[in-house]
């Protein structure tokens, strides 16, 4: 019972997660064939039967994570109901998140070394000593199902010192990764929406240092903070940032505002004057109060935000895009690289992109610029499925299946995430078997469509009563009572059917 608990708290887990993190890191810098991946999942069903599937298919978890999406838990998990990514969620329902996932993993490692031990009972029973001692190898040498996660902290959810509080509960919860972004607090917008407002580094620096304490505090040294910048699709600010001097931080980010010079006799009631270089400026304000950044700066708004959340104790980097296009990715991080040699970063392979548009956009355009026919190709109109076989739908398909290789190996991605597969996993899921068991399939649309698969793929939750625990809960009752154990697995359970 102590070795299917190995973790007693979630600093034990946070500790142990971040060192990992740390060592994987240290492989990517080593070798960038070497990144890591993960998947975002909305509840710890999920991430359990994620983590069983990785180790039934590649023996092993190693560096392979799981990522908590803070538009997840806004849509999924939040008491007010389905809500939009703009941070309006209850912030203790991320900790809460947290805490559920890694339940769900300590409980996978529970009844994996659980089926072990019966192995190796009904090994002694047999008098099989080979069988006794290959479950008893897979004991000595069991990986554990609890792997790092990337937690979302959204924009801190207020000022610095409540950012300091929340990321204490989520390293307490288990958290070894805060990703932490640089938009406003209360006007927070998903990455791939429109509207996204982002804040001087001074302001976003002092949220990256409430993280560190966090950690610190907790005495999780090796703790990761994940710096999102949102700056390409960013074109506004709430505030003009201080300035003491020509070049500082501060004037650095006012010198992207979109103004216009103006004398003191042009001025108008209320206006907001900067002075740069003599000249007088004035500042773009809109009617809801916000300034406006010049077009066309957002990229180097990234590599300046890259470079200062690095320099001021970030330990990984996040450039939300909005496409998926290596060199795009590979361009900014060169620059930035230029200045902290071993920047990495964890990029969202994002739903919100279509990818099969993008890419076959991204081959129609090489293959026009190679001086190669592409009459037979409408450009607007590549999704269309007739596409799907020819030479330009299956080079953008191979360039999606090595998008991740590519992309680590040419633009310093050492984590490769898809913020929501598992959402759209169970739409879609959900939406077949509603198609065919309420229509002429009936109950052969579940059979066909769930149970039979499960059998044959060899789906562990196929015997689901196993899965919530009856069977570790049956031995339990046989350490407690011994033979007056009431067990729930006997000849009459229907799960034997499953064999």
């Amino acid at each position: 019972m102590q070795l299917q608990n190995r973790f007693k708290t979630g600093l034990d887990i946070a500790k142990y997660t971040a060192a990992i993190m740390r060592e994987d890191m240290a492989a990517y810098d080593a070798d960038s064939s070497k990144y890591t991946q993960s998947l975002g999942c909305w509840h710890g069903f999920i991430a359990q039967q994620k983590m069983i599937s990785i180790k039934k298919h590649f023996g092993d978890t190693k560096r392979r994570y799981l990522y908590l999406s803070g538009w997840m838990v806004a849509a999924l998990r939040s008491e007010f109901g389905p809500l939009p990514d703009q941070s309006m969620h209850e912030k203790t329902s991320v900790p809460a998140l947290i805490e559920e996932l890694y339940t769900f993993l300590r409980q996978a490692d529970a009844r994996e070394l659980n089926l072990l031990f019966r192995d190796i009972d009904a090994a002694r029973e047999a008098g099989d000593t080979a069988a006794e001692k290959a479950a008893m190898d897979k004991v000595e040498n069991f990986q554990t199902h609890v792997v790092p996660i990337i937690a979302d902290i959204d924009a801190g959810f207020g000022n610095a010192e409540a950012t300091y509080l929340l990321a204490k509960k989520m390293i307490e919860a288990g958290a070894c990764a805060l990703q932490i972004e640089n938009q406003v607090s209360d006007e927070k917008q998903c990455g791939h929406q429109d509207g996204k407002v982002t804040v001087p580094h001074e302001d976003f620096l002092a949220k990256i240092r409430a993280c560190r304490y966090a950690f610190l505090e907790l005495g999780v040294e090796d703790g990761i903070i994940v710096t999102r910048t949102d700056s390409l699709g960013a074109g506004l600010t709430k505030q003009i940032a201080v300035s003491n001097e020509p070049g500082d931080l501060g004037d650095q980010y006012n010198s992207f505002l979109d103004c216009e010079e103006i004398d003191p006799a042009t001025a108008k009631n209320g206006d907001v004057i900067l002075n740069r270089d003599g000249k007088l400026l004035r500042p773009k304000r809109l009617p809801s109060n916000l300034f406006q950044f010049k077009p066309g700066t957002g990229e180097d708004r990234c590599v300046l935000d890259s470079i200062t959340s690095l320099q001021n104790g970030a330990d990984l980097l996040w450039i939300e895009t909005e496409k998926p296009h290596v060199e795009q990715i590979a361009g900014m991080m060169d620059r930035i690289r230029e200045v902290v040699p071993n920047a990495k970063l964890v990029y969202n392979n994002s739903p919100s992109f279509n990818w099969t548009l993008n890419f076959r956009q991204q081959v129609y355009d090489a293959m026009k610029a190679e001086g190669l026919d592409v009459s037979e190709y409408d450009r607007d109109a590549l999704m269309d499925a007739k596409y799907d076989d020819t030479e330009l739908g299956e080079a953008a398909d191979k360039r999606i299946r090595t998008f991740q290789a590519d992309g680590s190996k040419r633009a310093g991605i050492f984590h490769h995430l898809i913020t929501l597969p598992t959402y759209h996993t169970a739409a879609l899921s959900t939406d077949n078997l509603a198609k065919e068991y309420f229509g002429d399939a009936g109950m052969l649309g579940y059979v066909l469509g769930v149970q039979r698969k499960e059998i044959r793929e060899g789906i562990a939750c196929v015997k689901h009563q196993n899965m919530s625990g009856s069977d570790i809960g049956d031995d339990h009752k046989e350490y407690f009572a011994g033979e007056a154990a009431l067990k729930a697995g006997g000849a009459h359970n229907t799960m034997n059917q499953f064999g």
